[in-house]
Parts: C-alpha cells; structure tokens; sequence
C-alpha cells in the first residue's frame, strides 16, 4: 500500500497546510534526485581554530558526490570574539540532542555524524570513511548504508517524494525536509581564525519536519512554486529515526540541486 500525502509547506513557519495537487504532475523533462551512500553531517564554527582543515574535509567529500555531505555550523563558539554568520542555534540544539540520543557528552568542533550513528572528529577524513565502510557492511544494500529508498522526481509543477524499503520504522521516525546552499566563502576578521577565508561547502539553511514514516511505501508532493520562494540552492530528503525525543539513525536520503531551475 502507498501513503500518499499532499503538502504546501509555509515559509512563514506556520503549520503546513493542504491543497489539491495532482500526483500526477511529473512530465517527460522530470529531474530524479540522487541516493547518497551515506548522510554526513559536520558541526562546525567560524570561531573554532581546528575547524577549516574540516571544513575542507566537506569539501571534498562534496567533489566526490558519493555522500551527502552538510555543513552545520554552530553559535555556541560566538562568545569568544566572532559572530558565526552562518551560525543557528537550531544546529547547536540538533547537536546536543544528537549527544544525549547517543547517551554521552561529546559536542565539540569539528565533529561530524555519520548517519546519524557515529561521530569522529570532522578533519579525519580516514575516520570518516572508515564509519561509513562499517554501515555500508551492516547494510543490506551493498551500494550503501542507507536501507530506504528515498527517491525525488521535480517536475515543472511540483517535487514528488517517495520512501520505500526494508528498514524498520520506529515510533517515530521522521521525514525531514533540508535546504541548503552549495557554498558561502566567508572572510573572519576576529577571533581564533581572524584574517582567514573559509569556503563552507553544503551549508544548512532551514530543517524541518515534513511528515511521518510508518513502515509502508509513502509518498508526499510538494508545490515546487512554494520551494522555490525559499531562495536557497537545494534540497535534500532525510529519513530518520528517533531516540526519546532525539535524532537517531538516518535510514534513507536523497537529494536535488537546483530548486529553482
């Protein structure tokens, strides 16, 4: 049985509301989105000394284009001389409850996640390989060690959405909807990295909850019109389970670039 689920997403972070889009809106020209062999997700500051050498890190794994790759850059560093302008606190607060779904204490700069599961230091990138070998040999699909099927078709009038696969759905295991931007090269002029210039590559702009993963083949479409208004680069789908409350385990994602081309 297919879920199927219709959202127009508000900008203005209100509740998302209903409307009556066709679900078949998707055309001959329909642009699929990629399937990453893993989600890696690196906490990081402007303000931080042992950041950049990370940073770079994403970077590269960007080039590559195996794995989603994203930055989210913290404000918890701010104090210290110099205002991350990229900074949310909404990524400090999602790597503090990263920490406490994990049952430890371990936030720091740069720290990256892999899928949810399994954090190194950001700037050992052999770390992080050696993570994502690890999930991939756990996997069930040998091309990676995400277990959904998260599959994104834009068409001209909307973004179609479908999870399917053989993972197991929790209590509640979360559908997330990510913008971000494909890079911001930000001069910092004060505190530990003053009179660096630091290229962030994948940098979050917005996360938010889009619906919920029973177990069952689901499938969402979104107005791309509304997707468009929100100025950012692209979007990625993320899949993932819950720990009292916190971010456990990514169990699929996907991605597509340019949301308003």
């Amino acid at each position: 049985m297919v879920a199927r689920t219709t959202l127009l997403l508000s900008f203005a972070f209100s509740a998302s509301l209903m409307m009556a889009l066709p679900l078949t809106t998707q055309s001959a020209h329909a642009e699929i989105g990629g399937k990453p062999k893993a989600v890696v997700e690196l906490f990081t500051s402007q303000g931080c000394s042992s950041c950049p050498p990370a940073d770079k890190v994403v970077g590269d794994l960007v080039a590559e284009g195996e794995v989603l790759a994203l930055t989210l850059p913290v404000d918890y560093w701010d104090y210290l001389g110099w205002r991350d302008t990229l900074g949310k606190p909404e990524h400090s607060e999602r790597q503090r409850a990263y920490a406490k779904g994990r049952d430890d204490r371990n936030v720091y700069t740069p720290q990256a996640v892999v899928n949810g599961q399994v954090h190194v230091v950001g700037s050992r990138r052999a770390r992080i390989d050696n993570s994502i070998a690890k999930l991939q040999e756990e996997s069930s699909d040998a091309s990676s060690s995400l277990p959904l099927d998260v599959t994104l078709v834009k068409s001209s009038e909307a973004l179609t959405i479908s999870v399917d696969g053989p993972g197991k759905a929790g209590k509640n295991t979360t559908i997330w909807l990510v913008f971000y931007d494909d890079e911001h090269t930000v001069s910092i002029n004060r505190g530990e990295n003053r009179g660096q210039k630091v290229t962030y590559h994948n940098v979050v702009r917005d996360m938010r909850p889009i619906g919920m993963w029973k177990g069952t083949k689901t499938e969402m479409v979104l107005p791309l019109s509304e997707l468009s208004k929100s100025g950012y680069d692209n979007c990625a789908v993320i899949v993932q389970t819950t720990i009292d409350g916190n971010p456990g385990a990514i169990l699929g994602a996907a991605t597509l670039n340019g949301l308003s081309s």
